[in-house]
Formats: structure tokens, sequence, C-alpha cells
């Protein structure tokens, strides 16, 4: 018999207490954040029938970057890559009886079969906070001030990070914080997306990557089919999040 390799699969960490540590560290701020804003946490499987990928997210995350397989009744089952149309399905089941508007977090183990780098992995936890039921500018402030407020807690000064939006007016961002730049060639590469568009970009330049992105995404239940509800939300990875606290010399790090 070959001998077992004691290496984890492809693209993917084991996490040993002292990772583990980490993580929990992360996990906590996230949660604590969401909690203040008045978000309410909630969670699913991390299989879903792959027909809500194909629909929505687009081609490309389907085709190249998916982890998908038929099960033994041969339906086409995916490892879910991303939160959104999750989120969406669980809505769109019980919206008669939700009361809108919904403050919703979630901290979900996503994979995505892409070329491990720094700052990318096949698998990862990420935060999701969407706010749905609510339309127009104050509820894209209130996103993009939970998602500001969240790398504050953190620990990082304004320096270290700056928020860029596309496909709105910049001016209606500035009194959330003075590192709000308009970028109008940011866009996201899902195609639900229906307005503001924003992410979060490290400043340094050994780590120059978006630690988070979101925007509004008011047709997604139409997946469905069911009446349209406005949404508006964002992800934050913990990968990329772990690489910027080690940049700047952030706690964990520090």
């Amino acid at each position: 018999m070959a001998k077992l390799s004691t290496d984890p699969y492809k693209g993917v960490r084991d996490l040993y207490p002292e990772d583990m540590a980490i993580e929990n560290y992360i996990f906590g701020i996230w949660r604590k954040v969401a909690e203040r804003y008045s978000y309410l946490e909630y969670g699913a499987s991390l299989l879903e029938p792959t027909e809500i990928y194909t629909e929505k997210s687009g081609a490309e995350i389907v085709n190249e970057q998916t982890f998908t397989f038929k099960d033994r009744g041969d339906r086409s089952v995916t490892l879910r890559p991303e939160m959104t149309p999750t989120t969406a399905r669980m809505i769109a089941a019980r919206r008669k009886s939700l009361k809108f508007p919904l403050r919703w977090f979630s901290i979900p183990n996503l994979f995505r079969y892409e070329r491990p780098q720094r700052g990318r992995r096949r698998e990862h936890w990420q935060l999701n906070c969407d706010l749905v039921g609510s339309v127009g500018i104050d509820a894209d402030k209130e996103i993009i001030s939970l998602a500001y407020a969240i790398m504050k807690e953190f620990g990082a000064s304004e320096k270290d990070f700056e928020v860029r939006i596309n496909n709105a007016d910049i001016n209606n961002f500035k009194d959330i914080g003075p590192n709000i730049v308009s970028d109008p060639s940011l866009a996201r590469g899902q195609t639900y997306y229906t307005g503001m568009v924003f992410e979060i970009f490290d400043t340094n330049k050994e780590n120059t990557r978006a630690l988070a992105g979101g925007g509004r995404y008011d047709n997604l239940l139409e997946l469905f089919e069911v009446e349209p509800v406005p949404a508006v939300g964002f992800g934050m990875g913990n990968i990329a999040l772990r690489d910027f606290l080690e940049t700047h010399k952030l706690k964990p790090y520090a």
C-alpha cells in the first residue's frame, strides 16, 4: 500500500489550536459588531442545488470555480461558493411570514476551485451581512458603515484601508469617513448586482487586495419566481483579513 500523505487537500488548511484561536478572534469581532448593529445570525447547509448558481452567479463561478458533483439520486449538487443565493432562497421560502426589513448575518464555510495563492484558498470562511427590504441611500450607507465599523474594531486606522464605491454619488457617503473614494472601474464578479457596489482595499503595497465587497441586488429573489425584495449586503473573508492583520501588525499579530 502507498503511504498516506499527512498533507491536507490542496487549497485548504488544518487549523491547529493556535490557528483556531486566531479564527475565533476574527469570528468574535464579526459577531460583536454585526450584533451591535442589530443583525441576527442565521445558517444553512453548505450543500446547494447547482441550479441556484447557474441562474444568477455567472458562468465563470459555476463552470470553473465550483466543487460540483452528482449525488446518489443523480441530482447536481454544489458546495456553496458564496452565501447570497442561499440567503435569497431562505427569504423567498418564508417571505410571507418574515417581518421586513431583515438584518441578517452569517459566517459560512465556502468553497471555490481556484489556484491557491496569498490571500486566496479553495476553502474559507466569510462574514455575510445583508439588509433586506429597505430601499434608498440610507440602507446603502448602513451596510457600508457596518463594514467600516468592523475594520475599525480590528484596530485598523483610516490610512490602513480605503472604501471604493461605484454606481453611486460619493458625496452621499462622505459622512461615514474620510477614506471613501469613487472608483468608476470597480465591478463585482457576480451578475446579480443592480446598483451601488463597493470594496474595501488594503492600502499596504505588500498586500494590495480586496478585504470585503458587496453592493445592492434588488432582483435576486426573482430567481425563485417571487416578487422582488430590495437588498444590499457585503461579504468579508477570513483569509485576506488574516493577511491584513498580520501585515499591519494588528492584534493578534501585534
